[in-house]
């Protein structure tokens, strides 16, 4: 009975992984209906300005995620000064800022009208943009600053953790042997934070990649641009899905940088692990110190935080909020909602079936299953779309017959153009998220459980319901509230896949952006980077217990 019932858990982790390759077999079988002309067009005139963007675009902010996260790791980790506590929490505070949010703000902000060339130019004894101006931020050079700024935290994140938690012992031998620190930075903890280096590196690169509106914002044409540009404008989908295999095999490039980063994270230390003992900073030093570590926060957070604040607080004083945004509030919180069941169900099954198979000393179907599921979150979010088209037209047309066959009623779109394709998107985006957060808490969870309640004559799902989903709850609703906050900021899939009239909050801001109306969009902005804050807290609160320990 329970390998039959674990059977099932196994057919749905196998179902869920051949969705998830749907998209990509589907964007290999577009681009092969366009005619070879198309592509000479497309490498003649399209992708090597996109491609040459891309690149440089993904050099710069891998290059400044590495500096500002390695270096404020450091500096919360390796001193101690007034105010290191508080940054060391800050420093997160970027996550809770979409990339396209924080174009959005710095436009304005930084305009030649706006408040900061206005101040400049008051100071300066300027009378008008003419006489002085800041060069514009609408070009590469500005999006990349802007998406360094903001995507650093996964860098810090990952790095921080290595540097609590490697032996002090190996820090206080170097020390002994006359190493100032900064040699200990430069020789001993940055070689060993490496490999975490490359992860968070590789994370903030795929959004950097997924991202769509601070790109088109800044005037920056990126593949992801030109993916939605291609669909959208000019309706030629075999064009955007060859865009779309040029971007992901630009993604299998990285993954396989990240992978060989992490090619030496195993070593072994003889010295036993403890946290490493901060350097005390007094007087000036102090006072640099956590300048320096309050820099990233300002630029990533606390400057577009402000703006759209006042911007929203201004909008509601004088006319109030518009009943459309409250309509997208309802459509954000609905379709984030329904994903979000929907992720944690499949994830939760796929994640079982991999417990089931290593209890029994086996599995490599379920590990597979349990990876190719988790491919999404790799697959930026435009790609993705273009790739569900296909399949969801065919299934549409399926279900038209069908009907049609049944009782003779008027075809009708079931997928394409409904809810549920969003749905469908998030749910392949976002799988990896569920995953890995449910199989990270069913690690904590002795196999010995499984074998006491196999031998007393408990089914798997029996097991699940009774043992493991009581112990689950942590994690399950840690992953619940990341894959909640991910589908209310995502954007590049919503733009593609939405059905017509329906408005997000991120798509909502999206329209105001492109209409250059900053004052309606602020509100919806706020209400995205509010709701972002909640991780970033859970996140805030981990690494603060984290640290507490002996």
């Amino acid at each position: 009975m329970m390998m039959r019932r674990w059977n099932l858990w196994l057919t749905t982790a196998v179902l869920a992984a051949i969705v998830m390759l749907a998209p990509v077999m589907a964007l290999a079988f577009s681009a092969l209906q366009g005619s070879a002309g198309l592509w000479s067009h497309l490498w003649a005139n399209v992708l090597p300005v996109a491609l040459r963007n891309t690149v440089l675009m993904l050099l710069g902010v891998g290059a400044l995620v590495t500096v500002l996260g390695t270096g404020s790791a450091w500096l919360v980790t390796a001193y101690r000064f007034p105010g290191q506590r508080l940054l060391s929490w800050a420093l997160l505070l970027p996550l809770a800022v979409p990339t396209y949010i924080a174009a959005y703000a710095y436009l304005d902000v930084l305009h030649p009208l706006g408040p900061v060339q206005g101040l400049i130019r008051d100071l300066l004894g300027y009378g008008s943009p003419r006489e002085f101006r800041l060069p514009d931020i609408r070009h590469l050079a500005g999006c990349i600053v802007l998406l360094g700024f903001v995507l650093y935290p996964y860098v810090y994140l990952t790095t921080r953790a290595l540097f609590m938690t490697q032996a002090a012992g190996l820090l206080e031998a170097a020390r002994t042997l006359g190493a100032t620190r900064a040699q200990l930075f430069r020789r001993v903890a940055l070689p060993l934070a490496r490999p975490a280096i490359a992860v968070g590196v590789a994370l903030a690169l795929l959004e950097a990649l997924n991202d769509i509106g601070a790109s088109e914002f800044l005037g920056v044409q990126t593949l992801t641009v030109s993916i939605y540009t291609t669909w959208v404008s000019r309706g030629d989908l075999p064009g955007a899905a060859q865009i779309a295999l040029a971007m992901l095999l630009l993604v299998a490039v990285l993954l396989m940088l990240e992978k060989h980063g992490r090619r030496r994270q195993r070593y072994a230390s003889t010295l036993r692990p403890r946290p490493m003992q901060p350097q005390r900073l007094r007087g000036a030093k102090a006072v640099f110190a956590f300048a320096l570590g309050a820099l990233p926060v300002m630029v990533g957070f606390v400057v577009p935080a402000a703006y759209l604040a006042w911007e929203a607080a201004q909008r509601v004083r004088v006319a109030g909020v518009s009943p459309q945004l409250w309509g997208a509030l309802q459509n954000t919180i609905g379709i984030a909602l329904a994903a979000t069941a929907v992720v944690m169900a499949v994830g939760l099954a796929v994640a079982w079936a991999l417990r089931l198979a290593q209890v029994r000393r086996g599995g490599r179907l379920a590990a597979a299953c349990s990876r190719v599921a988790s491919l999404g979150y790799a697959i930026p979010g435009t790609v993705l779309a273009i790739g569900l088209l296909v399949p969801m037209g065919a299934l549409d047309a399926v279900f038209a017959e069908l009907r049609f066959a049944i009782d003779g009623g008027r075809a009708q779109m079931l997928l394409m153009g409904t809810a549920t394709a969003l749905v469908v998107a998030y749910t392949l985006r976002f799988l990896a998220i569920s995953v890995g957060g449910i199989e990270a808490g069913l690690a904590r969870v002795p196999q010995s459980l499984d074998h006491a309640a196999a031998n007393l004559g408990e089914s798997a799902g029996g097991m699940l319901r009774r043992v493991h989903l009581p112990l689950l709850r942590p994690a399950f609703a840690a992953a619940a509230l990341l894959v909640f906050v991910d589908t209310m900021k995502e954007l590049p899939a919503t733009l593609v896949l939405r059905p017509m009239n329906f408005e997000t909050l991120a798509t909502w801001l999206y329209a105001e952006a492109a209409r250059g109306t900053y004052e309606e969009g602020a509100v919806a902005a706020l209400l995205i980077v509010l709701t972002g804050l909640l991780p970033v807290i859970l996140l805030a609160r981990a690494g603060a217990a984290h640290g507490a320990r002996p």
